[in-house]
């Protein structure tokens, strides 16, 4: 069984050597889900926002300019010094940038009036536990907002899912399904207002290579899609497989809970 710092100190390694790569990523950077976070926070002028595990530092830069204050955090040093570049060659004054621990944040109780976190909870060896300290540090009436990627309720798909990913960046450690992700919030007496599915079609070639994989890794991620149980294929929608530009979708949850 992994210790609970193993998966964290893959995750330092290895966004620590890719941190540029998620500086520049369009998909990270842009999109209708930073938008709709956006649009589902309905951020006020004077709110203190603290982003966790803030990775290119593109979610603390869009709610920078609607709020007083933004905290965005890291657990890998590289990252954190690459996102504050970033923002701060945007113009984002108001960012500040502390390294913490999604899962021990070292902020005091009922702190924020919003707290965020982008496609990184599937790296956390104890989601749960994020989810509890995500909701320990806001205000009462205050909104924990994340986005991640989202499984199947099939297990069979989920299973296979949760390895192709692992395969192509060791540093993933589980995801979850929209039950899953309802349960955690509930049980960390949050009360789940929004919940909706986004679909991101990615070029295989490209988003194995941002993790730095091999072609010989890049070849075995083409077999397991080429022999993936049907629940599977259905899920990530296959495209082109065997060609320069295969591709498939990954699914992610947006999911909003009140304290």
């Amino acid at each position: 069984m992994k210790s609970e710092q193993e998966p964290k100190s893959l995750s330092q390694k290895r966004f620590g050597q890719f941190a540029e790569n998620y500086v520049t990523s369009q998909s990270h950077a842009k999109g209708y889900d930073l938008d709709q976070m956006v649009k589902i926070a309905n951020p006020q002028a004077d709110w203190l926002v603290l982003d966790v595990a803030t990775g290119g530092g593109h979610t603390a830069l869009k709610f920078a300019p609607v709020v007083k204050k933004v905290i965005a955090t890291d657990i890998t040093p590289e990252m954190l010094a690459a996102a504050q570049k970033f923002v701060q060659s945007q113009g984002a004054a108001n960012v500040i940038f502390e390294p913490a621990d999604a899962q021990n944040l070292p902020f005091e109780d009922t702190l924020f009036d919003l707290v965020t976190c982008r496609i990184a909870p599937h790296h956390f060896p104890d989601c749960v536990r994020f989810i509890q300290q995500g909701s320990r540090v806001l205000k009462f009436g205050g909104l924990l907002l994340v986005q991640d990627h989202l499984l199947p309720e099939d297990q069979t798909a989920a299973h296979f899912i949760d390895d192709f990913e692992r395969l192509r960046d060791s540093s993933h450690n589980q995801a979850f399904s929209k039950s899953q992700w309802i349960q955690m919030f509930e049980q960390a007496g949050l009360q789940v207002i929004h919940t909706e599915e986004i679909i991101k079609r990615h070029q295989l070639f490209p988003w194995a290579e941002r993790q730095g994989c091999s072609p010989e890794t890049i070849l075995v991620l083409t077999k397991m899609l080429k022999d993936a149980p049907a629940s599977a294929t259905k899920w990530l929608q296959v495209e082109n497989l065997g060609t320069g530009e295969a591709s498939f979708v990954n699914h992610h949850i947006l999911i909003a809970g009140s304290k």
